[in-house]
């Protein structure tokens, strides 16, 4: 292969973000990478960082080894449309983002067998914090691994059968709206008990990341750790108890089953 540059096919919000955190990552020289976009003129952050932004998808595939389709689930059709003459079954890998797209429907539109694999990131892949979720069928292991390790450089990577991809999107990419719906809860609550609003936002969110950190590293359920800073009639079981009463735990887990509820529909009418 003479090229093994790595093809981020649809610079909008995610597109972005992963060519951030690659960058940021250290594993990515900006020569090493290009990306598309319509409007490529909301790409010069990316340009003045030393990126080869285009328009021209066709012109991007052949330069490239590993491409990553980060366009909209609407827009995959087209643009596998438009690249199939390109693409090379012995020197592409597909990783596709898109939503609720699958592997067969996948390899349909790309009309070549070349290895397709479904990613899921989040938008904490610019920050290197990624929770990104890989599906694949019969992809040769040197493959899987280089892919495995390109998103591991900007997040964690856990490999998951393909039928749970749609519940993947839901924990793992709306699951950033709902944390940050939380810290910002947290932080009016703190700016009701004194706090400036930088300051509440800022204890909020760091506290948040320690929680988040405790579990990843220390292995154990979040029970066992509430315990550690529940005390007889103190102040934290007081609060965890009105927010009960209020419904706090059975609102979180309504909006993500109406959230897969809403995926599921959408796998259904397509």
């Amino acid at each position: 292969m003479s090229d093994t540059r790595t093809l981020i096919l649809g610079g909008g919000s995610l597109g972005c973000a992963l060519a951030e955190g690659l960058l940021d990552a250290g594993t990515h020289r900006p020569a090493d990478l290009v990306v598309t976009r319509r409007r490529i003129d909301l790409l010069d952050h990316l340009r003045r960082r030393g990126v080869e932004v285009t328009a021209d998808n066709r012109a991007a595939v052949r330069s490239a080894r590993c491409i990553l389709l980060t366009v909209e689930p609407a827009q995959v059709e087209g643009v596998l449309a438009e690249i199939a003459p390109d693409l090379d079954p012995t020197r592409h890998v597909l990783v596709s983002c898109a939503t609720g797209i699958t592997l067969d429907t996948l390899r349909e539109m790309a009309a070549c067998s070349l290895p397709i694999i479904l990613a899921m990131p989040n938008t904490a892949v610019a920050v290197g914090a990624s929770m990104t979720t890989l599906a694949s069928r019969d992809v040769a292991r040197p493959v899987l691994d280089e892919v495995s390790a390109l998103f591991e450089t900007v997040g964690v990577v856990e490999h998951i059968p393909e039928d749970l991809m749609p519940a993947a999107t839901v924990l793992g990419a709306c699951g950033i709206a709902y944390a940050l719906r939380f810290i910002r809860a947290a932080s009016q609550g703190g700016v009701e008990i004194g706090f400036d609003s930088r300051t509440a936002g800022r204890i909020a969110a760091q506290t948040t990341f320690g929680a988040a950190k405790l579990l990843l590293e220390g292995g154990l359920h979040p029970e066992r750790e509430i315990d550690r800073v529940t005390t007889p009639r103190g102040c934290t079981i007081a609060g965890l108890n009105e927010m009960e009463h209020r419904g706090f735990s059975s609102a979180l887990i309504k909006g993500v089953t109406s959230s897969f509820g809403k995926i599921a529909g959408i796998l259904r009418d397509a």
